[in-house]
Parts: C-alpha cells; sequence; structure tokens
C-alpha cells in the first residue's frame, strides 16, 4: 500500500503527490493535523477556516475514486511511528512544501528517517528549486516546467482504505465555525470560478486598478488563498492563461498577471534558499537598525488605531476581509517598519496572521523589502497621506469602513489633522519618515555593506529581465 500526505496541495488534478502515488491503486491519502503547527510562525484560526473547506472538498472528490483524506492528529513524529508500525514497507508520497521553521524541522527529521530506506518520495512544486539553487537558470527551468503537461486525476482505490483515523467529517466537527463570511471560501470548484471569471472578465483594467483597495477587490484575480493552499496548480493558472491570451481583448492586463505568476515563485525560492529569513534580515548588517520594541505602538498598528484614517481603514478592510490588495500590503508595513521604526520580526506574524492567503515564501521576503532590510532593493517609503488622496481621493471608502468620519473634510481625513473628531496620531508621519531615511541610508553607506548586499544579490536576485 502507499502512503500519500497532502499537506497545502489541496486538489485533486495536476497534484503529483496524489497522481504518483495511485498508481498502483492501493492507496490512502492522510492529512496530518498538528495543532502546534497552526499556532506558529503566523499561522491563524483565518486561514484554517479556508484550509478546512478546501479539505472537506478534496475528500468529497476522492471519495468518487473510492477512496477519502484521513486525519492523523499528532505531529511528524508521532506519524513516524504510526507508519513504521502498520506500514513498514510502504511508499510515502509528499509534496515538497516551502513553509516556516516549526514545519521545516520537523519534516526534516521525518524525511531522514524514511530516506534511509528510499521509502518517501518527494515531488517539487511551484518549480522552486529544493537542491542546488541556479538562479542563473532558474527562469528558464520555471518556464519549461509551467509548459509540461498537467498530470491527470488520481486513479480509484481498487479497495476501500479507511482504517481507523478520523474523517473530515468528524475532524471539520471538533471546531466550531467563525469564519467571516466576507472571507473567500476555500475549495477547488471556487478557484475555477474566480479563474474563469477573471480570464473572462475581470481581467479588463487588472494593471491600473490592482493599487487601489476600492477596485483591486474585483479587478484583482483573487486567487491568492487557492495558489497558497494548492486548490489550483500555478501550471494550470499559467496554461489556462496561455490558451486564453491570443483571444483576449485584456491582453496587456493578461501580460501582467502572467508576471506576478513568475515573481510568486520567485519570491518563494528566496525563503526556500535561505530558510533563516524567516529571522534574520536578508542583508545581516541590518539586523541591529531596529533593536527596540513598543509593543503599545505595535498593537494600536494591528488593530487600526494609528489616528491615520486611511492606514486605519486598510487595517480594519484587512480584518473583516483576511486580505487588502497589495500596494497596502506594502503601505500596512512600510508604516511599521519606517514610520513606527518597530522590528519586522515582532510585525510581520501578526500582519500574517491576518491573511486568509498566508504564503511564508512571499510574506517574509515581501515583509523584508518594504522594512529596507535587503540590501539589493532600494528603500521605499510610502506616504500614508499621498496614498488617501491617489486611492480616496473624496474619502467615501474610508468613511464606509470608518463610519464615525461622515461628514468631515477629505483633506482633513487624508491629511490626518481632524483636531479631536478622530484619535490622536502615534506619529507624526513627515518626522518619522525622515528619521527613518536617515537610519536606512547612514546604514548603507560603506563598502562592507555594498559588499554583502553583491553577496545577497547573486543568492537571490532575478535575472529574469523586467521587460519580459
Amino acid at each position: 500500500m502507499d502512503l500519500i500526505l497532502v499537506n497545502r496541495n489541496l486538489r485533486l488534478k495536476d497534484n503529483a503527490a496524489l497522481f504518483y502515488g495511485s498508481l498502483s491503486q492501493n492507496y490512502r491519502v492522510i492529512y496530518l493535523y498538528d495543532k502546534c503547527y497552526w499556532n506558529s510562525n503566523g499561522r491563524s484560526k483565518v486561514q484554517f477556516g479556508f484550509f478546512l473547506e478546501s479539505l472537506e472538498e478534496l475528500d468529497a472528490s476522492l471519495k468518487k475514486l473510492n477512496s477519502s483524506v484521513e486525519v492523523f492528529e499528532g505531529n511528524f513524529s508521532e506519524l513516524r511511528k504510526y507508519i513504521d508500525e502498520n506500514y513498514p514497507q510502504s511508499k510515502i508520497h509528499v509534496n515538497h512544501t516551502t513553509d516556516t521553521s516549526y514545519f521545516r524541522n520537523n519534516f526534516s527529521d521525518f524525511k531522514k528517517h524514511f530516506d534511509r530506506n528510499e521509502r518517501i518520495l518527494i515531488y517539487s512544486d511551484f518549480g522552486v528549486q529544493t537542491g542546488d539553487v541556479n538562479r542563473d537558470k532558474w527562469a528558464f527551468e520555471w518556464n519549461k516546467l509551467m509548459k509540461k503537461n498537467l498530470l491527470d486525476i488520481p486513479k480509484p482505490n481498487i479497495k476501500s482504505s479507511h482504517i481507523g483515523l478520523t474523517t473530515v467529517l468528524e475532524f471539520k466537527n471538533k471546531f466550531k465555525s467563525d469564519k467571516k463570511t466576507t472571507f473567500q471560501s476555500g475549495g477547488s470548484s471556487k478557484a475555477y470560478e474566480l479563474l474563469n471569471s477573471f480570464l473572462m472578465d475581470r481581467s479588463h483594467g487588472y494593471s491600473r486598478n490592482m493599487s487601489s483597495p476600492i477596485e483591486a477587490e474585483t479587478s484583482c484575480s483573487r486567487l491568492s488563498p487557492h495558489i497558497s493552499f494548492g486548490t489550483i496548480s500555478i501550471r494550470e493558472i499559467y496554461q489556462k492563461l496561455e490558451a486564453f491570451y491570443p483571444f483576449s481583448n485584456n491582453k496587456s492586463d493578461l501580460n501582467s498577471f502572467r508576471k506576478r505568476l513568475y515573481w510568486h515563485c520567485h519570491f518563494i525560492q528566496k525563503l526556500e534558499t535561505e530558510p533563516e529569513l524567516e529571522y534574520c534580515s536578508m542583508h545581516r548588517m541590518c539586523d541591529n537598525l531596529r533593536e527596540k520594541e513598543n509593543k503599545e505602538l505595535i498593537e494600536k498598528w494591528i488593530t487600526g488605531q494609528t489616528g491615520y484614517p486611511f492606514m486605519d481603514a486598510c487595517i480594519k478592510y484587512l480584518r473583516e476581509n483576511g486580505w487588502i490588495n497589495f500596494r497596502m500590503r506594502a503601505m500596512i508595513m512600510s508604516f511599521a517598519s519606517y514610520n513606527l521604526w518597530q522590528p519586522w520580526q515582532l510585525t510581520s506574524p501578526l500582519l500574517a496572521e491576518l491573511f486568509v492567503d498566508y504564503e511564508p515564501g512571499i510574506h517574509i521576503p515581501q515583509v523584508q523589502m518594504q522594512s529596507g532590510v535587503t540590501g539589493i532593493n532600494l528603500p521605499r517609503i510610502y506616504s500614508v497621506t499621498k496614498q488617501s488622496r491617489d486611492q480616496d481621493a473624496d474619502g467615501i471608502w474610508i468613511k464606509k469602513i470608518i463610519p464615525s468620519l461622515e461628514g468631515l473634510d477629505p483633506d482633513e481625513i487624508h491629511d490626518a489633522n481632524l483636531n479631536g473628531s478622530y484619535i490622536p496620531r502615534i506619529v507624526d508621519h513627515k518626522e518619522s519618515s525622515k528619521f527613518a531615511r536617515d537610519k536606512i541610508w547612514a546604514a548603507r553607506k560603506g563598502q562592507e555593506f555594498k559588499t554583502i548586499a553583491r553577496s545577497v544579490y547573486l543568492k537571490h536576485g532575478s535575472r529574469k529581465r523586467r521587460s519580459a
């Protein structure tokens, strides 16, 4: 019997572990539920609700193949013992996952144990290089992988495989659902609906509208949580995009979307190549920039009480929807790292917990970019007041999210100059921006910084031409 472990690739089609593990037609599909994992860096109930819906749909799909998902509750060490005792000869199939240290360290020990007898088969995903990383060939290899044929759905099981583990229904009933109706729903069927509506219609104006928290809600693909939890593969998205592209009237918008599929995997490669980035700055000299923390400032930031209406509206929108567009994510993080001058290692997981689509390999390198600690990206301090004017000139969106501002002048709202009509600003935006700018650029001076930055680029920098 073959054992297939599912983690974040919760789909039937183009799923290597499921496909190859099913070829014997005598297999079990197991999900390892480790509650400590769901309490680890950046994980939260916000993501778990989406995950559970996706797992439930995968289970329903497998039942049509005389199979199902069985839930093993424990950790990798306990799962290893279970497999040794009950299936000492079985092959184990699993898709590779780039994740944070808790998962990575525990899975590493699990893998080493079964590697001794060559019993574990790990399949690559996303075009991420897991062995010797070659950045010069990375783009070529990614494009090559995206064009390969999709893997078919799993073979049906000859015999029913359930033997005493928890069913998905039993597992689901253990948790009280407090998922907000404003959050996106999980499952491959939802992913296909989103992809089709995006290609057919919603992509119109994507390049322009993605910057706006108002327009992006419908103009962006909204596939990010589905990509994070693997309810649809990047390769299938890419190939459906390529097939539709010649017939589209939105070619420039779809081309922009295509680039973001590439960048998605490019950023995950950074964490895969250097797992220490979870806690260490990409440019190690930057780890000493922000040594002190202010828990009161961080709490006001993450709960939307900064005194800057647009910033607070973005945080409140994110908390209500589990999603916000990329530019606003960058602005939120920039404010914490530059204007509040707080260590990104403390603010990063708090922000990650709010995202339904949390993907460590994207979130962590992006956090470092918006904190000015990569050494290879020019520091960019977002102006909250400018973004407020650019994205919501009349203040309509802000007032919708913060009704107490109704009737106030938009200019006063943008400048956060409300004279007691709103909570006081926790920091002066102009003064704090100047302080941060001086600190960052002073740190970047000197040959030692430049030498280290060069080595960072050789390890993590993209070789893909920006115009491609």
